[in-house]
């Protein structure tokens, strides 16, 4: 039986979690699975004042939100296994994720890891002298050659794509090469939101992929209001110099004199004459 020290001690961790839990509108969850000490130390640090972090028991989690009795907490529940870390904050789900996702760093891969991104292992001079590496780095796909007394990869070579699982031997290959392969940092299992649950996979953002499509979706819808000369603030200069060079063009065709168009108009009839004195002298009968 667990003594009354240890009974309060609980009690009081439940109320303290209770507290915390109304204070935020924001509840994430993120897997400590893999996440060094040292990391989550200094994660906290660059989180304070944004986000208030704890590890806490899943069990004294699941008692706090029993007796809070809120039915909006309870899908919470399907998350409380495992090693967690939970984060309490009043940001954006969605930014809370950007910043532990910038917050990973590389580092090499072990047996059973989750590659981050394709791996492809340089063509080059492995700095590694001849003999049983040979057979390693053949062993993973990785073609060789010897050359100035080291075994060097013949070609760039894809060992791995992103998502898929690092086996023993590639990772003890790609240790040697000195090839960093998985990201280590707290990943976020989901989110609690004002009523709302977002899971992980629903919190990563291509902000890259998301640039480059507002950048298109700004060009064409610029192409389009000069096509069809809808005139808005950032369009204007440019309709304004398409119509001044199509009124220009238009008064030169049509010998329209103006004081931006006569010198050219001048010019023109110039060449004309001259052209024209060309061809009369060639036509004229010689004396």
């Amino acid at each position: 039986m667990p003594s009354q020290q240890v009974l309060e001690q609980k009690s009081g961790q439940v109320e303290e979690i209770k507290e915390i839990l109304k204070e935020y509108k924001s509840i994430g969850i993120a897997s400590l699975q893999k996440v060094r000490a040292a990391q989550l130390q200094e994660l906290k640090k660059t989180l304070t004042g944004k986000v208030y972090m704890r590890v806490l028991k899943n069990t004294l989690i699941k008692l706090a939100l029993e007796e809070m009795g809120k039915e909006e907490l309870k899908p919470l529940e399907q998350y409380l296994e495992g090693s967690n870390v939970f984060l309490f904050t009043d940001l954006n789900p969605f930014k809370l994720a950007l910043l532990l996702e910038r917050g990973k760093v590389k580092t090499t891969a072990k047996s059973g890891d989750i590659a981050a991104m394709d791996v492809v292992v340089p063509a080059g001079n492995t700095g590694q002298p001849p003999g049983p590496i040979i057979s390693q780095l053949n062993g993973v796909g990785l073609p060789t050659r010897i050359e100035s007394g080291s075994v060097w990869v013949s070609k760039d070579t894809l060992v791995v794509r992103k998502g898929e699982v690092i086996n023993e031997r590639l990772a003890a290959v790609l240790s040697k090469l000195g090839i960093k392969a998985v990201e280590a940092g707290l990943s976020m299992r989901a989110v609690y939101d004002e009523g709302f649950m977002i899971i992980g996979e629903q919190l990563k953002l291509d902000l890259e992929g998301t640039r480059r499509s507002v950048e298109q979706g700004h060009g064409d819808a610029f192409a389009l209001s000069l096509s069809i000369a809808y005139p808005t603030s950032d369009n204007i200069k440019a309709l304004l110099q398409t119509a001044h060079q199509k009124a220009l063009a238009l008064s030169l065709g049509a010998a329209v004199p103006t004081k931006e168009t006569i010198a050219d108009l001048l010019r023109k009839a110039h060449s004309e004459m001259l052209s024209l004195n060309s061809v009369v002298e060639k036509a004229a009968p010689k004396a």
